[in-house]
């Protein structure tokens, strides 16, 4: 069962997560995110760490302490004051330590701090109403990362070998764990290292699969998955359930409900997972399954992700030179920027990444041979429309009802990703033709409007 950050944001969110906690049979592991707020606090001390590290310490410990103060009672208060203080005076060494500042894992240290403490108040407040929790660090559990700073993936492998040592006894002894999310460490020197932003999702499926469990809670503050943004769609409605495809190309292409990330390690192990409100627990939520239902729905969700660039590169070796391609990809890939979508013709590749990649894309495409660029363009300030439904692929005439629809909204396509998955077409218009566009796909396939 994972929290995210205004599931544990203030001392109501806390205890109704500890009343699903307890009221969910059989045993249980949570994964948690920092209190609401806590991680951008943390980041911006990063960005000025000498002016602001004693406002930091001052404000950070206050609002856990004030949190625990009102949850417990006295007696209880003293026991989470024994854990809680050695963690703070790590946190406030880490912070004036020079030495470690210079660390390239630093930033990683400091803003994975939150979750040791929202997983400290959640298990407490657990031992409060008399059930046997304990609140393990990332470090506890030996959650392995890998990769560069603030960008790392999880060795499963490795953190199955470690948790089943690590954790599986408390399981055993009717404990239930609270465990850090965000992050794992380093194999070699035990550092934190950060997952990305939102990575709790991810760190909550990488515990899922390293335990082998039956089936993964996200519970966050929507009701689950929908077949749009519900903000800029009103009819937008609840969908039930959803292939791991389906999910992980709504999350990959703007639905803001799941990390990207979260569905792989639960889909190695055929791991099923629900998306659940923890403000509305009777809810059912979004189950993300190997098997669903078929509906013979041509479009179910359509999602958006604003503010891309399309980069197209011109020569006229690509078509028969593959390794100019591959240049390509390399010198974006020295960014670690991500690349949305990627469209071929016979002397031209086109990448879609953020407009606030462009910059520094554009710098490393530089650096390539001139007798392997013919020209460079970049056309800014597009979106990217996911449309996800039934085998679209495999429907015939789907594309044409879908442009068709595009038409109809006055847009122009930039761009379009098609064929790669069975599930998904993906196409570019204007940051402004965005919204009429999702609309009247989601009238005219979803609410079934003519």
């Amino acid at each position: 069962m994972k929290f995210g950050g205004t599931s544990v944001g203030s001392i109501e969110a806390l205890e109704r997560v500890a009343n699903i906690v307890v009221g969910t049979e059989g045993n249980k592991v949570v994964v948690t995110s920092a209190m609401s707020g806590i991680t951008n606090f943390l980041v911006a001390c990063c960005e000025d760490l000498v002016n602001l590290r004693e406002e930091t310490l001052e404000v950070f410990e206050k609002k856990h302490v004030c949190v625990a103060k009102a949850m417990l009672d006295e007696k209880q208060l003293a026991e989470f004051m024994k854990e809680f203080t050695p963690r703070m005076e790590a946190f406030k060494a880490l912070l004036y330590d020079e030495k470690a500042a210079k660390s390239p894992y630093y930033q990683d240290n400091v803003t994975s701090q939150g979750e040791r403490f929202s997983s400290l108040l959640l298990s407490h407040k657990l031992r409060a109403m008399g059930y046997k929790s304990v609140a393990l660090t990332s470090e506890d559990c030996g959650i392995v990362a890998e990769g560069k700073p603030l960008n790392g993936n999880a060795n499963l492998r490795m953190t199955e070998t470690q948790m089943g040592i690590n954790v599986m006894p408390y399981i055993n002894r009717g404990y239930i764990p609270i465990i850090t999310g965000f992050y794992g460490v380093t194999k070699d020197d035990w550092i934190p290292l950060t997952f990305g932003r939102g990575g709790s999702d991810y760190a909550a499926a990488v515990v899922a699969n390293a335990m082998n469990a039956d089936m993964l809670e996200i519970w966050t503050d929507v009701d689950g998955f929908m077949s749009a943004d519900p903000r800029v769609v009103p009819n937008a409605v609840k969908i039930d359930e959803m292939s791991y495809a389906e999910a992980a190309e709504l999350a990959y292409f703007g639905a803001k409900v799941l990390h990207p990330r979260t569905i792989e390690p639960v889909r190695k192990k055929h791991i099923p997972l629900k998306v659940r409100n923890s403000f509305k627990p009777q809810e059912d939520g979004t189950l993300i399954s190997r098997f669903r239902e078929y509906r013979n729905e041509l479009l179910r969700s359509v999602a958006t992700k604003t503010d891309l660039s399309i980069i197209s590169i011109s020569s006229p070796e690509i078509a028969y030179r593959p390794d100019i391609v591959s240049k390509i990809l390399n010198k974006i890939s020295e960014n670690d920027d991500a690349i949305y979508s990627i469209s071929t013709s016979l002397s031209t590749v086109a990448f879609l990444i953020h407009n606030n990649d462009v910059k520094n894309t554009l710098i490393k495409l530089n650096e390539l041979d001139n007798d392997d660029v013919e020209k460079i363009d970049v056309t800014s300030d597009v979106a990217l429309i996911c449309c996800v439904g039934d085998e679209l692929m495999s429907e015939t005439g789907a594309s044409g009802d879908i442009f068709g629809a595009v038409k109809a909204a006055g847009a122009n396509i930039n761009m379009i990703s098609e064929g790669a998955s069975n599930v998904a077409i993906n196409f570019v218009v204007s940051n402004g033709d965005a919204l009429p566009v999702i609309k009247i796909l989601h009238r005219k396939f979803v609410e079934g409007e003519s």
